[in-house]
């Protein structure tokens, strides 16, 4: 019985793909889904959910954007976001090493 990874529902249908791939890269797939010990199609169908999980977010990160350049931030609410994170950033560690 083969081991589902993480993601992957017990009830997956699957269709069997055809992906070009060119030597070099299908090497380093090769060796880098043998260093986490997955098959070849795990490490794929992982990197294609990673990517579009990515690709979700900076979606996200591009509305929030234009919503702020449609309705930007009042400049006042500016300024006291500015202090505020100014006064609790004053005293962590990270600051000091400046």
């Amino acid at each position: 019985m083969r081991k589902r990874n993480k993601g992957e529902s017990s009830t997956a249908a699957y269709r069997i793909i055809q992906v070009p791939m060119d030597i070099a890269l299908l090497e380093q797939v090769d060796a880098a889904a043998g260093r986490v010990a997955e098959s070849r199609a795990a490490y794929i169908r992982g990197a294609c959910r990673q990517r579009l999980t990515s690709e979700e977010a900076a979606a996200l990160d591009r509305r929030y954007v234009e919503g702020y350049r449609r309705t930007p931030e009042q400049e006042a609410w500016g300024r006291l976001g500015a202090q505020l994170l100014a006064r609790r950033l004053l005293g962590d560690r990270w600051s000091l090493t400046r």
